[in-house]
Order: structure tokens, then C-alpha cells, then sequence
């Protein structure tokens, strides 16, 4: 990274890094569980994507995982299949929809 980056600046701009056109037909709630920060969750739906800085009553995943490991993976240094095996992420729901999130926003 070339610069330190915190989760809540990764936050700030994934709407802007949204590819609407890989959501075609998705309506899901990704739940992030940080350990060492607070909890949000995506909302993508009708091609948008909206980040809540809260816990939602009923998402389609959640995934469990450090500050680190996260902005590596959104940044594209790591895999998120790499992450899972590793031990640094769990997924809980419908873990299919973890394999769409690398897709769905640009590196």
C-alpha cells in the first residue's frame, strides 16, 4: 500500500468504486464483522450500493475478519479465496455471494 489506508477511508469510497454493471440482478446485504473496528454492512440492490456503518437484523452474508486482512483484500493485495484458507476470514450465510464481491468493485 503507498499509503497507510483505514477502513473508514475504504469505506468513503467504495460507492465510487461500485461496478453497477456487475450487479445486474443482485439484491444482497454483505455484513462485516471487524474485530477491531466497528461493524457495516453493503447493501446492494436496484444496481446501487449503499455502506451503513451499523449491524443489520438479517443479512444474506457476514463476514468475519481483521481491519487488515479487509483492506487488503479491497485494495486487491490479497485474495479473498487466499484469505479463507488461510484463516483470516470466515463467512457465514451464503458464502457464494463472497465470491461476487471482488467483482463488484473496481481495484
Amino acid at each position: 500500500m503507498s499509503e497507510q489506508l483505514s477502513v473508514d477511508r475504504v469505506l468513503e469510497k467504495l460507492p465510487s468504486r461500485f461496478c453497477a454493471d456487475q450487479a445486474r440482478g443482485l439484491s444482497s446485504i454483505f455484513q462485516f464483522i471487524l474485530d477491531d473496528e466497528d461493524v457495516f454492512y453493503i447493501d446492494i440492490r436496484e444496481q446501487r450500493c449503499v455502506v451503513l456503518r451499523e449491524r443489520h437484523p438479517d443479512p444474506d452474508i457476514t463476514l468475519l475478519l481483521d481491519s487488515t486482512t479487509f483492506i487488503r483484500v479491497v485494495t486487491g493485495e490479497q485474495d479473498g479465496m487466499s484469505a479463507f484458507l488461510k484463516g483470516q476470514l470466515r463467512a457465514e450465510g451464503n458464502v457464494m455471494l463472497a465470491t461476487k464481491l471482488g467483482k463488484l468493485f473496481r481495484r
